[in-house]
């Protein structure tokens, strides 16, 4: 199950007490890349959704995984490693299905 993005959240204007909040769109772009630009993006994304689920299981377990060296990233906890690897994963799935698009 894909973790939700939270929204930006911004005040409507200024700063007066009772003031509402209102989410923040975020700004989409467009790039354009070779086949071999896109691989290239695509396995260093992958390598940092792993490096955050090898990080994951560390904080859950406290054992190096497969006996193998990595660098821990720096979060609060397992889950929050969780949730970075999951947005990592979906970025990676977004990208795969617009090349499927184009293809």
């Amino acid at each position: 199950m894909p973790s939700e993005r939270k929204p930006e959240i911004a005040l409507a204007s200024g700063f007066l007490p009772g003031q509402v909040f209102s989410p923040v769109m975020a700004k989409q772009y467009r790039f354009e890349l070779d086949d071999l630009d896109l691989g290239q993006l695509l396995d260093g994304l992958e390598a940092r959704a792993e490096s955050w689920n090898k990080t994951a299981d560390y904080l859950r377990t406290d054992d190096m995984p497969d006996d193998e060296l990595f660098l821990i990233e720096e979060c609060s906890d397992a889950e929050e490693a969780d949730g970075i690897a999951e947005h990592y994963r979906s970025i990676i799935g977004k990208i795969r299905n617009q090349m499927e698009v184009q293809s």
